[in-house]
């Protein structure tokens, strides 16, 4: 069914859901109502009425968008509501956007600045730009227009929000990462969360030129993913580990055939021998759940060159560790932890999930096997993401795996001017690297240059 057909068929069912809400907002600060309301509802309400099934049959085309718009401007007239020009001209836009597209939510997803949407309540609608948070003008009618629009977002990838199902995880068309939870969850009203993507896949080189990563330190893991070393990216939430994990995954070579595992879609790798798996949550029955580490054991069967997974949360972890310790190299994955040590012990915890019964050091024997190169990249309080550490993991010292770290943003040595940097850029330790022969014998030859700089 297509999108703009839920917004028909699914508009009285999530009115009705509205309606069954009962969301007790206390003392909370609201936004004044909108004036044009019930104006803008009422001519909502004539035009699905008046297109009916063209929903379907013109959906997404450019006519379909024209008698949306002439329908809007014949209502618009026949109401006689005392606008000026540039009112009926911005009533006109926000009635179209409603139909055809995300409703308030259009200007946000169409502004390449804004790189996160969080729409707390249907009044209160808060951006991120830069890094930084900020409100917006924008807001919804009411909770049945919040819940409208969340619906058709979430049917599109086949997937439901009810009350059975009060939480869901979905994409829009262009991969951008929703994230929607209603009441009874969702104390204040239905919210959504929006985690959008660059129209185009950020590289190495621009990663470089917005000072997140040295220009010397992005060739060097550009070469090290040419040698097929096993990278682990970690990170909090937010730090930018998918558009990094995207952005390394340009260096792998055209030839070899890549099949990636993900919760949600989101990554875009350029090259075209490319297998693109996604997990599924169970259905209202709680049947037909594919979990990742379903994904992950089915790409091992899918002769892959290099397995990428999106994310690892859970028991795929173990998964992902035999397969890199079994000839699977050039395997790239990330991992939320605070610090390149935190996430070894991340990686211990998810194996441990996993639901085997492992010793300690059997599990930390796999990761240091397993793992060759960890990248740590961090939000910093200003809002800009920079890589803090490039780590080898080098291998078992006793009890304990071994961290020796290649490249490192250090803190500056005088603090608290203003405009003065965070973190230095990156620097090289001049460390050499232990994983050098791995490389060349998978046709890499890493000049020394490359973690030294220039000699």
């Amino acid at each position: 069914m297509s999108a703009l057909g839920n917004n028909g068929l699914h508009h009285n069912s999530a009115s009705v859901l509205a309606e069954r809400l009962q969301v007790d907002r206390g003392a909370l600060p609201t936004r004044a109502r909108d004036p044009h309301a019930e104006l803008k509802t009422k001519i909502h309400r004539t035009c699905i009425l008046r297109l009916g099934a063209a929903f379907v049959n013109l959906e997404g085309s450019r006519e379909l968008g024209e008698r949306v718009r002439a329908i809007v401007r014949e209502q618009l007239t026949a109401e006689e509501a005392p606008l000026s020009p540039s009112e009926r001209s911005q009533l006109e836009q926000q009635i179209a956007d409603d139909i055809l597209g995300y409703g308030p939510l259009e200007p946000f997803l169409n502004d390449p600045s804004v790189t996160e949407i969080m729409v707390n309540a249907y009044d209160q609608v808060f951006i991120e730009r830069a890094g930084m948070l900020e409100e917006s003008d924008g807001s919804f009618l009411d909770d049945a227009h919040l819940l409208r629009i969340i619906d058709r977002i979430v049917s599109q990838v086949g997937r439901r929000i009810d009350e059975s199902s009060p939480m869901v995880d979905a994409r829009l068309p262009d991969g951008s990462r929703v994230n929607a939870i209603i009441p009874p969850l969702a104390l204040r009203g239905p919210s959504l969360t929006i985690r959008k993507f660059a129209r185009e896949a950020l590289s190495l080189a621009d990663l470089s030129g917005l000072g997140t990563i040295t220009e010397q330190s992005a060739q060097f893991i550009a070469e090290c993913v040419r040698g097929k070393l096993n990278i682990l990216i970690s990170g909090g939430t937010g730090t930018g580990k998918t558009t990094l994990l995207n952005a390394v995954s340009a260096s792998i070579p055209e030839g070899e055939r890549i099949v990636t595992v993900e919760d949600a879609a989101e990554l875009r790798l350029q090259q075209r021998h490319v297998v693109s798996l996604e997990s599924r949550p169970p259905n209202v029955e709680g049947e037909g759940e594919v979990r990742i580490r379903d994904l992950v054991r089915n790409a091992l069967r899918m002769r892959p060159d290099r397995i990428i997974v999106g994310e690892v949360r859970g028991g795929e972890a173990l998964d992902m560790l035999q397969a890199m310790n079994t000839g699977h190299d050039g395997s790239l994955t990330t991992v939320h932890a605070n610090s390149a040590r935190d996430a070894l012990h991340r990686l211990e915890m998810l194996v441990l999930m996993a639901g085997v019964e492992l010793p300690v050091k059997a599990i930390r024997e796999q990761v240091s096997g397993g793992f060759d190169l960890l990248i740590h990249i961090a939000r910093l309080v200003d809002g800009s993401r920079r890589i803090t550490q490039i780590t080898e993991i080098a291998g078992m010292e006793g009890d304990v795996v071994t961290l020796q770290d290649l490249f490192v943003a250090r803190a500056p040595e005088q603090r608290g001017a203003y405009g003065s940097p965070l973190l230095e850029p990156l620097t090289t330790t001049g460390l050499r690297p232990g994983f050098l022969t791995k490389l060349k014998s998978n046709g890499v030859d890493l000049p020394s240059s490359t973690w030294l700089g220039a000699v």
